[in-house]
């Protein structure tokens, strides 16, 4: 007969752990009991890195996650390759129609934008989606624009169904937008050596790792280039890799 409180303790291993929240109510980590790794990419008008992504993951059989604005999904040059993401059977996802700002850099408490051009502005994304044939039952998270936010626009994005994300806090893969002339540049180097700094120390169980596909061109130093480097060091850790 297994004694009650190993019975309890073998109940309380099989319990997941709840997906871990910032301050404002985003959802920022998912599975912190395992080591798995969500991949998220997100992108506006520059989307240049897509189809290297593509090629990477599907050599690594890594499904992934990417949010997109109404703006991409709306410029021709960028369609067949999004068709291609939605076939290969990644998520996606919205990130605003028009990639506004919604709340001050200063202050984030500080809105920007009314609660009614907030919910304009992301439907207007959902339909852009929608045009795409995506299965819109299956659209449940939405990364906002800037990965800036406070916590109303977190309780309104969430009242039209959906779970509002960002990456976790204290990872900074996604600085690979900076550029050198800017004073918080970090070349890739740099952003790889502190992920891989916070796995030595901290683990990266259940993280979500935020990368751009699209950069400016005085940006010649692409993250995106060396994700196959980053998956397979993350492979070797004993990580797995799950799409949202």
């Amino acid at each position: 007969m297994i004694p009650n409180c190993m019975l309890l303790s073998c109940l309380l291993c099989c319990v997941a752990l709840p997906p871990e929240k910032d301050s404002e109510g985003a959802t920022v980590r998912i599975g912190a009991d395992r080591k798995v790794i969500h991949l998220i990419f997100s992108a506006d008008d520059s989307f240049e890195g897509a189809q290297p992504i593509l090629q990477t993951l599907a050599h690594n059989s890594v499904k992934a996650s990417f949010f997109l604005t109404g703006n991409c999904l709306r410029e021709e040059k960028f369609k067949p390759v999004i068709r291609e993401i939605i076939r290969h059977g990644h998520y996606v996802g919205g990130h605003s129609d028009n990639h506004l700002l919604y709340a001050s850099w200063d202050d984030r408490q500080q809105s920007l934008v009314t609660p009614d051009s907030l919910i304009t502005d992301f439907r207007q994304n959902m339909t852009e989606l929608e045009r795409y044939g995506v299965d819109m039952k299956n659209v449940r998270y939405f990364l906002p624009p800037y990965e800036h936010y406070n916590k109303e626009h977190v309780r309104l994005i969430e009242s039209l169904g959906q779970t509002v994300i960002n990456f976790t806090p204290g990872l900074r893969t996604a600085a690979d937008y900076t550029t050198p002339d800017m004073p918080n540049y970090r070349s890739s180097q740099e952003l790889i050596d502190q992920l891989f700094s916070i796995e030595k120390e901290q683990g990266l169980n259940g993280s979500i790792i935020l990368i751009h596909p699209g950069t400016q061109e005085s940006r010649t130093d692409k993250l995106y280039l060396r994700l196959d480097e980053i998956i397979q060091r993350l492979k070797k850790e004993g990580y797995v890799f799950e799409r949202l």
